[in-house]
């Protein structure tokens, strides 16, 4: 059975963006007065009067350069919220924001999409993940908000 994990985003990268993101923006911190933003950086929801970053984050292009491969044209940066400073990442090891319809968008090792698969059920989320990893083409698997499109986070296996 494969074994994985979920990835936040790491904590070199957090670092560039917390000064400038992947558009080259400088970053600019908020204080988020309401709370429920998906923070990237610890893989859960912002709670009321945090400091966080909305920044333009481009997953796959960090990924490639880290392992020599060329994404071509499925390089794509999004935006995504971070806390503004440094924080103690996740605390745990499961899988986050799966209460909603999500996208798990399949890499190969040359970082290619593969395919992809909506999953409207959340009781479905898990075994969805398992077979996109079970092939074993697939590098890794970004998982996506189908409402906006948006980068959640990165998995692998273990």
């Amino acid at each position: 059975m494969t074994t994985y994990l979920a990835r936040p985003i790491d904590p070199a990268a957090l670092k560039e963006l917390r000064s400038a993101d992947d558009a080259g923006r400088r970053t600019v911190p908020v204080t988020d007065e309401e709370g429920g933003a998906p923070l990237r950086c610890c893989l859960r929801r912002s709670a009321p009067g945090e400091s966080i970053a909305l920044v333009s984050y481009a997953p796959l292009r960090r990924w490639a350069a880290g392992t020599g491969v060329d994404p071509g044209a499925y390089d794509e940066q999004g935006p995504v919220f971070i806390h503004a400073a440094e924080c103690a990442g996740p605390d745990g090891d499961g899988l986050p924001f799966t209460n909603a319809h999500r996208t798990l968008r399949r890499y190969s090792a040359h970082g290619h999409i593969l395919g992809g698969e909506l999953v409207e059920d959340p009781e479905r989320f898990d075994g969805a993940l398992r077979k996109a990893l079970d092939d074993p083409a697939v590098e890794l698997v970004h998982v996506r908000a189908v409402e906006y499109g948006c980068f959640l986070y990165e998995v692998r296996r273990a």
